[in-house]
């Protein structure tokens, strides 16, 4: 159940194929992020084998719209978190998105 109407952050991520130090690090950007703007947070693991981690965002019954993914590279915290905030930025100004418009302000204040 959401906390409220502005989305989650999905992390998808094969347990065999990524590595513990690339989800980590997609993780804690991550769930940093979701934190700081109040959104759900979950990891879904993947049961086929996929060597990139992807980020997700997801509102309501939308189909869930891509973020970020590693592209099999370990990227460092900071890298991760700007890529998702600079995306989660310019998603919010699509009309489809107007729960991310909402946290507009607050995605900007993340840099």
């Amino acid at each position: 159940m959401l906390r409220n109407d502005t989305g989650r952050l999905i992390v998808y991520a094969s347990h065999i194929s990524a590595s513990k130090q690339r989800l980590q690090s997609v993780r804690l950007a991550t769930e940093k992020m979701a934190h700081q703007l109040k959104l759900d947070f979950e990891i879904i693991p993947q049961q086929r084998r996929c060597p990139q981690i992807y980020v997700y965002y997801e509102h309501g019954k939308e189909e869930p719209i891509p973020l970020y993914c590693d592209e099999g590279k370990t990227g460092n915290l900071q890298e991760i978190a700007t890529q998702l905030r600079n995306m989660m930025y310019v998603l919010s100004f699509h009309p489809r998105h107007s729960a991310l418009a909402q946290l507009r302000n607050s995605i900007m204040k993340l840099s």
